[in-house]
């Protein structure tokens, strides 16, 4: 019984119950500073809404201002417009948390990488809420955006609950299309079903029309978060030299 309980812990907890308490522990320590950051942009809400309209300003100088046409477009859609609310409610947690979860407990040997990429990421954008704190297109209703998460959930933005756990102001960049790119791209590679993979690969495309079409992103914030994540992998890749064992990429063979 004894041998059959530590087979069973050693399946469940790949490195003991003491790792896996690291790695929550890691992750609630990005979390708590991230609620830093959220008191860090009260009362910045003027810069972050000149921000927001320079940022749309510099896409219509581009061409590229397109979202107000995107989201009009799925709206003509009631089922399309509440599942994009949908995944964007849930990509950025459920579906976040349960991949790294299934990467702890199944591809341990690839977790510490994308785990790496996930802690730099989260750095490099609280610097970028604090430096640069942006509104998010749902709160420019004169470009004829309106948020479709609110009215999917029937919970305001602006509720006393909502605003103590997410920064308002925290549009770029785009984490949702930094951790799209950060769970799908690896696992694309570390599934084996087909039809998985091909899912993970356009995964953050997606993810990337969800923020659009819901009017939390502007595509230029995107752009940021892909960037976020291609710095993050970087950095990744440059710790696992460093530590290959440890902290290497092992994908499927």
């Amino acid at each position: 019984m004894l041998a059959r309980a530590r087979a069973l812990q050693a399946r469940a907890l790949p490195k003991g119950p003491a790792d896996a308490l690291r790695q929550v522990a890691l992750f609630a320590a990005a979390y708590y500073g991230y609620r830093l950051v959220r008191g860090m942009v009260d009362g910045r809400a003027a810069t972050a809404f000149e921000n927001a309209r320079n940022l749309i300003d510099v896409e219509r100088t581009l061409g590229i201002f397109v979202e107000p046409t995107m989201q009009a477009w799925t709206s003509g859609s009631h089922l399309l417009l509440d599942a994009a609310s949908w995944v964007y409610i849930n990509a950025q947690t459920t579906v976040t948390v349960s991949a790294l979860i299934w990467l702890y407990l199944f591809r341990n040997d690839s977790f510490y990488f994308v785990r790496n990429m996930m802690v730099v990421s989260m750095f490099l954008a609280l610097i970028g809420y604090v430096s640069y704190p942006v509104a998010p297109p749902r709160m420019l209703p004169e470009w004829g955006f309106f948020d479709s998460v609110a009215d999917f959930t029937g919970i305001s933005r602006d509720s006393a609950t909502v605003n103590a756990l997410f920064n308002p102001y925290a549009a770029v960049p785009s984490m949702h299309v930094a951790y799209a790119l950060m769970i799908g791209l690896p696992l694309a590679r570390l599934v084996r079903w087909r039809a998985l993979r091909v899912f993970w690969t356009v995964y953050p495309l997606l993810v990337t029309f969800v923020i659009v079409a819901t009017a939390n992103h502007l595509l230029v914030d995107a752009f940021f978060g892909a960037l976020t994540a291609g710095v993050a992998g970087s950095t990744a890749w440059w710790l696992a030299r460093v530590r290959p064992a440890a902290w290497a990429f092992a994908p499927a063979t």
